[in-house]
């Protein structure tokens, strides 16, 4: 495990410009330099130098960052700033008593078998598919993360659609993708998480398959972390079904928009998803790639910065006045859930947000 002198070289990569300032979306509603890049690579500097200690106050400073790459995507020296606030959150909290109390919350004991839980729960019935033929011409492993091992409505909506294709779908019984460990800076269980996993990807699929695009996000990282592996390409459903020659017809027709994932690194497919629809008509949202305040613990930890980035995020959806509002990952969805709730109009005429794989799912499948 690497720790933070490891990273010395990359802090001091940090000119200080500010260019992180104009895309990082705390900093839009706070002003405050300590939530960029910049002004945490001043403290964390200070800490290497002995100048100052890790403690509370640069733990809340830490913890004031969404995760969602906008300044290393921005950043002219490509500082990997997200695995840099990992690593000093794990070094600032490990010896702490809410952080051993977080240790064994997201334990395999205890993280682990409340998800076996909901899995065997009577109420989560879930899709199954058989494959078309018995010589598909693809094989693919399906990583359906955690939120549809509790609820998967979103798996039986992907497993639905692919039952018309000639591709099989391969489960096995993973464990959560890790991301939320990373962000809590438990290192130690996000590597238990990954090394697991890893094994269960190796076996000459020709793709890794999901839905959720901060799993694919987080599965591509397990390279940076492990050294020699040899995982299979990991790709969104929705890029699957972009190459397929398909159409998706809908009775009435319908406007639509689309939210794009901090973590979803490429959404070229979506255009050409929305070209294989018909009846929709796509109306792209003002900032579609602005991020939409959730992400996971920052929502808990900073709620009233979350709210406000939230509602800015639906504000500029409802501009569309789009029936549905499109995404691909489930903490989206609750980030724009929470921005119509803040704005008070979370009711049964404000759109439907909706991941991708379950609005398709709602149409007449037509294979050419």
């Amino acid at each position: 495990m690497k720790t933070l002198n490891d990273f010395k070289k990359e802090i001091n990569k940090c000119s200080k410009c500010g260019l992180c300032q104009s895309v990082c979306p705390v900093y839009k509603i706070t002003g405050n330099d300590c939530a960029v890049s910049r002004g945490k690579f001043v403290m964390l500097d200070g800490v290497l130098k002995g100048d100052l200690k890790l403690n509370k106050n640069i733990e809340k400073y830490l913890d004031l960052c969404l995760k969602c790459g906008k300044c290393k995507d921005f950043c002219p020296s490509n500082i990997d700033v997200c695995e840099i606030f990992n690593i000093a959150k794990y070094e600032c909290s490990k010896n702490t008593f809410h952080w051993k109390l977080l240790k064994f919350l997201e334990s395999k004991f205890v993280f682990g078998n409340v998800i076996h839980f909901f899995r065997k729960f009577p109420f989560t019935h879930r899709y199954k598919i058989i494959s078309q033929t018995s010589n598909p011409k693809l094989k693919v492993i399906y990583f359906k993360g955690c939120v549809n091992e509790v609820y998967p409505k979103v798996e039986n909506a992907l497993k639905k659609i692919f039952s018309n294709l000639d591709i099989e779908i391969i489960e096995k019984d993973f464990d959560c993708c890790g991301l939320p460990f990373l962000s809590s800076g438990n290192m130690e269980r996000y590597e238990q998480t990954a090394k697991h996993n890893i094994e269960l990807l190796n076996g000459g699929y020709d793709y890794v398959l999901t839905d959720c695009a901060s799993c694919a996000y987080t599965l591509s990282n397990y390279k940076k972390h492990f050294k020699n592996i040899n995982l299979p390409p990991i790709i969104n459903a929705g890029e699957l079904l972009a190459k397929e020659d398909m159409k998706f017809v809908f009775e009435k027709p319908v406007k639509i928009t689309f939210h794009k994932p901090c973590h979803l690194e490429n959404d070229d497919f979506i255009k050409l998803i929305f070209q294989k629809c018909e009846n929709i008509e796509y109306i792209e949202m003002e900032g579609y790639d602005d991020c939409c305040g959730f992400a996971g613990e920052f929502a808990i930890k900073n709620p009233k910065i979350s709210k406000e980035i939230s509602k800015k995020k639906i504000t500029n959806a409802l501009k569309t006045e789009a029936d549905y509002i499109i995404t691909t990952c489930p903490a989206c969805v609750m980030g724009l859930t929470q921005g119509l709730i803040t704005n008070k109009i979370f009711t049964k005429k404000s759109p439907k947000i909706l991941n991708l794989m379950e609005f398709l799912a709602n149409a007449k499948i037509i294979k050419s």
